[in-house]
């Protein structure tokens, strides 16, 4: 009699994703402390690709510690004056990953095309790749208009001060509950 009571609430959808969830996010945890300086460090290097097109700079150095990639750039007109050093905390984008992987794996028997994976994946990237690029150009711009670099602009200033205050306050935490509303509206009949 318990066994079949036990059986009947495991068929319950809630109960089941409840399960699902906390096994997985367990594992995705230990996972995912493995693989977050690889997969930090090819981030920071494609966002600082992109900072490097939109800013007038170049890349000089790339350093990793432990949590902390200290990205250097130099201005493209003054090579020889000075030398910016950028901190890009890696675990401030990067703590909510095995939380979304979890939402991602508590979604599974729902979902019939499984190829969604791949789309909330790429969101995923997308997501923290914004919170890095956001974050160096905020920082660059401030830094560049301080040594005298930039023009001190209204607009830029103010472009880069909201884009990075909107990724990083909002974004970066939204990420899980944008992960669980797109895999629950794509989730079919």
């Amino acid at each position: 009699m318990r066994e079949d009571r036990v059986k009947s609430l495991f068929k319950k959808p809630a109960v089941r994703s409840a399960v699902i969830f906390v096994i997985s996010y367990a594992l995705f945890l230990v996972l995912w402390i493995g693989i977050k300086d690889n997969y930090s460090r090819a981030l920071t290097g494609i966002a600082t690709y992109f900072i490097t097109a939109v800013k007038d700079v170049d890349l000089y150095e790339t350093a990793v510690r432990k949590d902390v990639i200290t990205v250097s750039f130099i201005p493209r007109r003054h090579k020889a004056d000075i030398i910016i050093d950028i901190d890009v905390v890696t675990s401030s984008y990067t703590f909510n990953a095995p939380l979304s992987f979890a939402i991602m794996a508590a979604f599974f028997p729902y979902l019939k095309k499984k190829r969604v994976y791949i789309e909330v994946l790429l969101i995923l990237i997308i997501v923290h790749l914004m919170y890095v690029f956001s974050s160096e150009g905020e920082k660059l711009s401030v830094m560049m208009v301080g040594y005298g670099y930039e023009a001190p602009g209204a607009f830029k200033a103010a472009f880069w001060q909201f884009f990075w205050g909107f990724v990083d306050n909002m974004v970066i935490r939204f990420e899980p509950f944008l992960i669980g509303a797109y895999l629950y509206f794509r989730r079919g009949k």
